[in-house]
């Protein structure tokens, strides 16, 4: 078992502007020119990505651009420090500052006159945070008609927590046509639960070009399951620069298994700093093998606040090599509260022989609430001999719901004895999706003799990719004579890492006779023989030698016989005493025979007999007649009968 990991998920909205009521201004024109009361262009819902003014106090307001001021970054060729750069941020401000108020009083003087220029004087004071001030200039702009003013009186009164008389003066700039009060005015029915209402308004706004309108419309649409109409207006938003849009887009575009058509939505939000979307972005690029670029879009991310991608990138690292660049940013996500970062750290010093530090991070992990924390420290009390309190964590763990959690659980108490106390866990881990479970609960099955049980398990366990499981069925086919049953099941777990389903799938075949199969038979009994197993490198070296490839043959003949194979040894000393090596071949026939090969002991008692030592010809002849089998036994008896003649005479 090994520490599980955590997915990669979210879509819960990081827009700080999201539902943020727009303030909506007249044009300034200045005092001579009031009387163009057109403001549908220059009201904004801020968004972070495209307005450098977004998130600001609603007072704030963004530097002038003055062409006569220089950047006050920029030393130029005029040779100016940059620690020159406060005393030009100040001159600025009080430029601003002195531009404000000149601008105030102008609208002062107009407002008792003209209710245009008494809207323009509200939106300002508004924008500064002075509602007292601004309220009764908003009052009369909108008693007198000017949509602007009404916009902003339903701003300020949303502000003092009087919604319903907000909605009132919304609806009325709306159904003047206003995007920014009908944008307003559907997200105060939205929240009211007034959803046909919403979406009636949120659509006028959109179809005005209000971006903000065209996604508080799409997320509704999603929310009501209507992904064609969200794709719409999230593209509509997203090609006006929307990076919430952009990134809400690519993930609808993901979840319809469409990685490629996400990505350049994922890119557009990432350029624009939304961290969750150069997240995805990293995830689409390490998914296709782009590791480096996966990598700079991870730690864009991460260093935009994201936990979850320092805890990628951290993997990233691992995987290339670098545990200890790995380390750095699995701390910064664990500091954050990233409890697969913790629990990976935990493997990590695991893998390093600092249990201490290993604990110390699974319980960091449990403590932000991922419950693979306490699955881990019971396999590290497991691995460290202390059972009763892997017991314990395993049982935390596995009434959280975590599945291994359950099987360790009750691999644990299944070898202590306590079946019964066992098979409740094997059944709720299988049943929640793990496949060892599953396996499991045949094995426990097929102990009690309950086959068809066990043939239900492992059929399950089979179906979700287990090689011994697919391995238990193709052996019961085979039993019941069900041959190409067997060699289906028995293909499925060579696929998937068997070498003993690859050897039997081998031997069946070779049964088969069929000529058609033979490079088959010759497949994989190679891969069970490349994967250890020593029956297959004695067939391979078999058929090799039938072949006349007697080199191949020597070389799969001393793996075998080297991991303990009698037979292969045997095999062995036969191939070299026909080249000669005599002296070798009685070497491999010993070890052979000290393994209990019948044959290997009658060769020895053969050879010893010709070189006149009967006395150890007849005790290998009686090992010999011992181990079997019956034709050799035979022999070894009549050459036992003759030494024995020879002794006597």
């Amino acid at each position: 078992m090994s520490v599980v990991a955590g997915g990669v998920a979210g879509v819960d909205q990081d827009d700080p502007q999201k539902g943020r009521l727009p303030l909506q201004r007249v044009p300034n024109e200045g005092a001579a020119a009031v009387g163009a009361p057109d403001d549908a262009d220059l009201d904004r819902t801020p968004d972070p990505a495209t307005d450098p003014a977004a998130g600001t106090h609603p007072g704030a307001r963004p530097g002038p651009a003055d062409p006569d001021v220089s950047d006050p970054v920029d030393s130029g060729a005029d040779g100016a420090d940059a620690d020159d750069a406060p005393v030009f941020r100040s001159f600025e401000s009080a430029l601003e500052a002195q531009e404000e108020a000149a601008l105030e009083a102008r609208y002062r003087l107009a407002a008792e006159e003209d209710p245009a220029a008494g809207s323009l004087l509200g939106a300002l004071l508004l924008r500064r945070g002075d509602l007292d001030d601004a309220e009764p200039y908003l009052r009369r702009a909108a008693a007198s008609g000017i949509r602007a003013g009404a916009n902003n009186l339903g701003v300020l009164l949303h502000q003092r927590g009087h919604r319903e008389e907000a909605a009132q003066w919304w609806r009325t700039a709306a159904v003047a046509g206003s995007a920014p009060a009908a944008h307003a005015l559907g997200l105060h029915l939205r929240d009211h639960g007034d959803e046909p209402g919403s979406e009636y308004w949120l659509h006028q706004a959109a179809e005005q070009g209000h971006t903000g309108g065209a996604y508080a419309l799409a997320d509704l649409l999603e929310h009501r399951r209507d992904t064609v109409g969200a794709v719409r207006w999230f593209r509509t938003a997203a090609e006006a620069g929307h990076r919430e849009a952009a990134y809400r887009l690519g993930r609808l575009r993901e979840a319809a298994h469409d990685g490629q058509a996400a990505e350049p939505w994922y890119h557009q939000a990432a350029a624009r700093g939304h961290a969750r979307a150069a997240l995805r972005l990293g995830v689409q690029l390490e998914r296709r093998g782009d590791r480096d670029g996966a990598a700079r879009w991870y730690r864009q991310s991460a260093q935009g606040g994201e936990p979850r991608a320092a805890c990628a990138l951290g993997f990233l690292l691992r995987d290339g090599g670098d545990e200890v660049g790995a380390a750095d940013w699995w701390r910064e996500a664990a500091d954050a509260g990233d409890g697969n970062a913790a629990n990976a750290l935990g493997a990590l010093h695991s893998s390093w022989g600092e249990t201490e530090m290993a604990e110390q991070w699974y319980r960091t992990a449990l403590e932000a609430g991922d419950h693979n924390g306490a699955f881990n420290l019971g396999l590290l009390c497991a691995a460290e001999g202390r059972e009763a309190q892997a017991e314990q964590w395993y049982r935390r763990a596995a009434y959280a719901g975590h599945r291994e959690a359950s099987n360790a659980l009750a691999v644990l108490l299944l070898q202590r004895g306590d079946t019964p106390g066992a098979e409740p866990w094997f059944s709720k881990a299988a049943e929640a999706g793990s496949v060892d479970a599953a396996f499991n609960l045949g094995i426990l099955h097929a102990g009690r003799g309950e086959q068809h049980d066990a043939q239900e398990w492992y059929a399950r366990a089979a179906g979700q990719g287990h090689a011994e499981a697919a391995l238990q069925l193709a052996v019961a086919k085979e039993r019941r004579g069900d041959t190409d049953a067997a060699a289906v099941r028995y293909r499925q777990a060579a696929e998937r890492g068997s070498a003993e389903a690859a050897f039997r799938l081998a031997v069946l075949l070779e049964r088969g006779g069929e000529e058609r199969d033979s490079e088959d038979v010759d497949r994989w009994y190679g891969v069970a023989a490349e994967a250890g197993h020593n029956r297959a490198q004695v067939r391979v070296g078999v058929r090799a030698a039938e072949r006349g490839d007697t080199r191949t043959a020597e070389v799969w003949y001393r793996r075998a016989a080297e991991g303990g194979s009698r037979s292969a040894a045997f095999n062995l000393g036969l191939l070299l005493a026909r080249e000669g090596g005599e002296a070798e071949a009685v070497l491999w026939y010993t070890r052979a025979a000290d393994a209990g090969h019948g044959r290997a002991a009658l060769r020895l008692g053969l050879l010893s007999a010709r070189h006149g030592d009967l006395t150890t010809a007849r005790n290998w002849c009686e090992r010999a007649a011992a181990y079997g089998p019956g034709g050799v036994t035979e022999r070894a008896v009549r050459l036992l009968e003759a030494l024995r003649a020879d002794l006597s005479a």
